[in-house]
């Protein structure tokens, strides 16, 4: 039995793969077109088709996304959204999640250069290469432009994948430093089973299945400094925390 499992899950996997690369060539060229109009118009265009690429893609394979509001979402509010970082499928996952405006997320710089993919993933988010101190300025002076233009931004504050069996890894200052400094709300969100759906190890390693993208309380930063980062972070380190293992994070191995 266990081999005729071992057999479905690669066949799914390599079905699920083509699926992924099909889907992507068909909305490159739309894709193209959208950013000649601009970061603002256009990445709200390129935004769109990610969410319909997205819902085409998970529809297809067997994945069902629920978005449960535990605190509600203010539709006409910006925020800066920070989720947990655990799958590759983190990244289809935000634009299933965040379907009431557009935003702008943070993205690894390494992934820019995969072939197609990394021009679609350039073209709708503002990427940073960590190791360049001057990269990870600019980078953060975008992200502020696009809350100054009304458009929320997404940060995995954790940065890379958490590797480590607790519910979270540490946080960056980045997120909350421009959320300090913009007045803006950070908008804690959950992403509870794309470890299950996809585990870090291995790219074939999905599976068909749930996946819930839980919005938290949000935390205000309006009257805040500086010199309150490091509460801020830990607050919203502290939320996340006990929330992930109140609902029972699949990877939480160590106390």
């Amino acid at each position: 039995m266990k081999a005729v499992i071992k057999i479905f899950q690669f066949v799914y996997n390599i079905y699920a793969l083509l699926l992924f690369i099909l889907l992507m060539l068909m909305v490159f060229p739309f894709i193209a077109v959208a950013s000649l109009f601009g970061k603002i118009k256009g990445g709200n265009f390129i935004y769109d088709i990610c969410r319909l690429w997205a819902d085409i893609w998970y529809m297809l394979i067997g994945i069902f996304h629920e978005n449960i509001f535990i605190s509600p979402l203010d539709k006409n509010r910006q925020y800066i959204f920070v989720a947990n970082h655990i799958s590759y499928l983190d990244i289809p996952t935000i634009v299933k999640s965040i379907r009431h405006q557009h935003v702008r997320a943070l993205g690894k710089f390494e992934t820019s250069r995969i072939p197609v993919f990394g021009f679609i993933y350039r073209s709708g988010a503002v990427m940073v290469n960590r190791g360049n101190a001057d990269n990870r300025a600019k980078s953060v002076r975008i992200l502020k432009a696009v809350l100054r233009k009304g458009i929320s931004i997404f940060i995995f504050p954790e940065g890379t994948f958490n590797e480590t069996g607790y519910p979270l890894k540490g946080f960056y200052d980045g997120a909350f430093r421009i959320a300090i400094e913009t007045g803006t709300p950070i908008k804690p969100i959950l992403f509870l089973d794309t470890y299950d759906r996809l585990n870090y190890k291995s790219l074939f390693s999905l599976t068909p299945g749930r996946s819930r993208a839980v919005f938290l309380e949000e935390v205000q930063t309006a009257n805040l400094s500086l010199n309150d980062l490091q509460t801020l972070k830990e607050k919203v380190h502290s939320k996340m925390k006990t929330a992930l293992i109140e609902l029972s994070a699949t990877w939480h191995r160590n106390s």
